[in-house]
């Protein structure tokens, strides 16, 4: 019995719980810190990792992405004045920070890069893990004064062994001014985030309400095709995200108002187009309200379901945040899923963000509030709290999370 215990206690398990499937990161703005935390695998539940918080490395982190393998980690800092910036080695101008990952989770800050516009605000890594995708709100002035009326994307190749970041120059592009091949590649005007669906890279821009698709060439060249309207009916979308050959946009509806708002399939097109779904909009059910964020997921390797996060309700006597849930039909649209009085699923106030575990277990929300909420997933694809508590303490004002497997 001593050698049983004494193997268990090795591999990080204990009898309350099993062994360490994953880790997770949770950025916040208040203190510029980056929480992180060791997944269980039998509860879900979150424990702290040793020295956690770490240092964002910048001001107001707003994006974290994870290079498949598990080794680095890159997190875009927004830039400004929010919360504590004392001690960051990226200053308080919009960066990107890398960590490397070492045992038990642990960051080791590496290095401070730049991308080219000003105001990242997302980031994403390509299907081969070998470039990253840097999302910023404004693009630098083509000839040198004036700023262009678009963001741009600022397209990085990763380095295998180190994770560092190098630029890659749009070799389609030059600048007028200066005759010199452009360093960024251009989209819409105002861009929140960016989705990757397998050779495609999206941008949603909440300014002029389009999405600017471009196609993944070779050596990270990006390949504009047409830049494409909302037709259908989108107010004040939110964010935009793939599963499969699909993509999501949520709606959070009209202004200033307590609208469930709605949820826009499409199909993306060899073009890397998008494709409306015929009768595809689905509302988002009532109370939820003011939708920000989607997740396609579910148990195993199927992903059948989308999980969207609400940061506010309709029903003023019961204030809340929650997650709707619904199942993808066969030909990519939306139904509620069929859980009554629990659909939507309460959680922390303010989601931002949400992620799946390693494993298709559990679900997380980062919360506004400065915690994490995680969640149970059904076979049916229905959620369910934690089994020893669903709610845990994060960091200050609390923006978006990332977790990954083990590292390799």
């Amino acid at each position: 019995m001593a050698l049983v215990v004494s193997v268990a206690m090795g591999l990080g398990m204990t009898a309350c719980g099993g062994g360490t499937i994953g880790f997770m990161w949770v950025l916040g703005t208040q203190y510029n810190q980056i929480a992180g935390f060791k997944i269980d695998d039998f509860t879900g539940n979150l424990t702290t990792i040793p020295h956690s918080p770490f240092t964002s490395g910048g001001a107001n982190p707003v994006s974290i992405v994870v290079k498949p393998g598990g080794r680095f980690i890159y997190v875009v800092n927004k830039g400004g004045g929010n919360g504590t910036t004392t001690n960051l080695p990226c200053g308080t101008a919009g960066s990107i920070s890398e960590f490397s990952v070492g045992g038990q989770g642990v960051l080791t800050f590496q290095q401070c890069f730049t991308s080219q516009g000003t105001t990242p605000v997302w980031a994403a890594v390509d299907t081969t893990g070998n470039f990253l995708y840097v999302l910023d709100q404004q693009a630098p002035p083509l000839d040198g004064a004036t700023p262009p009326p678009n963001g741009d994307i600022t397209v990085f190749s990763i380095d295998p062994n180190t994770g560092r970041l190098t630029l890659v120059l749009n070799q389609q592009i030059k600048d007028p001014a200066t005759g010199l091949q452009l360093t960024y590649f251009p989209v819409g005007q105002t861009p929140t985030m960016l989705a990757v669906s397998g050779g495609c890279v999206l941008t949603l821009n909440t300014a002029d309400q389009t999405v600017s698709p471009y196609a993944v060439g070779t050596a990270g060249q990006l390949t504009l095709t047409t830049t494409q309207k909302f037709n259908s009916g989108a107010v004040r979308p939110t964010s935009i995200i793939a599963g499969g050959s699909n993509i999501y946009i949520t709606d959070a509806g009209a202004p200033n108002t307590n609208s469930p708002g709605q949820l826009i399939p499409f199909t993306v097109g060899s073009t890397c187009s998008l494709n409306t779904i015929n009768n595809g909009v689905q509302q988002n059910p009532s109370p939820a309200a003011n939708p920000v964020y989607s997740l396609v997921g579910g148990t195993g390797s199927a992903k059948n379901f989308v999980y969207v996060a609400n940061q506010s309700t309709t029903d003023t006597t019961n204030p809340n945040s929650s997650i709707s849930a619904f199942n993808i039909q066969s030909n990519g649209a939306l139904q509620l899923l069929n859980d009554p009085g629990n659909n939507p699923y309460p959680v922390g106030a303010g989601p931002v963000c949400m992620v799946e575990d390693p494993s298709n277990q559990y679900i997380y929300t980062s919360n506004g509030d400065g915690t994490v909420t995680g969640k149970q997933i059904s076979t049916t694809g229905t959620l369910s709290d934690l089994r020893r508590g669903s709610k845990f303490t994060a960091t200050g004002q609390t923006t978006c999370l990332a977790v990954s497997g083990n590292v390799n």
